[in-house]
């Protein structure tokens, strides 16, 4: 970075540099990173383009984007992640939230509302909460449910439970393996986003992925089934199985889990979700009160 430079000249040469070193969406990233180190967002942002650069931000700016050309992720050098309009500190400890994860809190949100629609307590629980987006947000958007959240990870855990602190609500966080912390409990929705990369593709993921996010969100064993297989045994753990399961899956594996959960034989309706690019992402059982058996 040159002396005497404006925000604009600073972006540019930034979107430059992590071009030239590989760097996936580099405009995008230049502009997360500069907004953070500015501490300026939208119109602000635009209305110091033509500013000069802060001197006394400028050790800070170019620590940030030499992290970035070495592959770490702007969600981690920034320290969060925005989730369904809800903030998120994120930490290498935890998977970074995805947008198409909102479409799953959205799709098990209205199949709650039709299978629970007289009313009554709900207890929800997010396994592999990480950094305790889908347990948060459900909790955020439908205050009079019990939520619960697990995670193997220690550190995940701690990271969850700040941002639930942070945004103001209550889960009952336990650490385990999938549904064992859980078990005895009552659970009448289930959601996941488990680890469902094939462990022998892990490491043609991209960089800043497998060499940085923690790879017990990432390993779903040798198919990337193993989480959906261990928790549908779990099951059993439970006083009754869940009336909705909702799964969020890599490409090319709904069908395999939606074959998991019909075998089950638990839930009458299986539904499929597409993302936004059209790829099947999400699964669902579904049973309602009128079709327990």
């Amino acid at each position: 970075m040159t002396q005497g430079q404006s925000c604009r000249e600073a972006f540019v040469e930034a979107s430059s540099f992590l071009e030239k070193c590989g760097v996936y969406e580099p405009h995008n990233n230049a502009r997360l990173l500069l907004e953070h180190v500015l501490g300026v967002y939208g119109a602000q942002y635009y209305m110091m383009q033509p500013e000069p650069f802060p001197s006394e931000l400028r050790s800070r700016w170019e620590d940030a984007v030499t992290r970035k050309a070495a592959g770490e992720p702007a969600q981690y050098i920034i320290g969060s992640q925005e989730f369904y309009g809800l903030p998120f500190e994120v930490t290498p400890a935890v998977l970074i939230p995805r947008p198409e994860t909102e479409l799953l809190v959205e799709a098990v949100l209205r199949e709650a509302d039709r299978v629970f629609a007289g009313g009554g307590a709900v207890h929800a629980v997010d396994i592999g909460t990480g950094s305790g987006a889908i347990a948060v947000t459900m909790a955020t958007l439908r205050p009079q449910w019990q939520v619960g959240a697990g995670d193997i990870s220690a550190a995940a855990l701690q990271v969850a439970a700040r941002n639930a602190a942070a945004n103001g609500v209550q889960i009952d966080f336990r650490e385990g393996d999938l549904l064992a912390p859980f078990a005895g409990a009552r659970v009448d929705i289930l959601v996941s986003n488990p680890p469902y990369i094939p462990a022998a593709d892990i490491a043609g993921l991209q960089p800043e992925v497998r060499d940085h996010e923690p790879r017990t969100a990432l390993d779903g064993g040798p198919d990337g089934l193993a989480p959906y297989r261990v928790m549908l045994e779990q099951l059993a753990l439970l006083p009754a199985p869940p009336q909705i399961v909702g799964f969020e899956l890599g490409q090319g594996q709904a069908r395999d889990v939606a074959a998991l959960l019909e075998s089950a034989g638990h839930w009458p309706e299986i539904i499929i979700v597409p993302d936004l690019a059209g790829i099947e992402r999400h699964v669902l059982g579904v049973r309602t009160s009128e079709q327990v058996t």
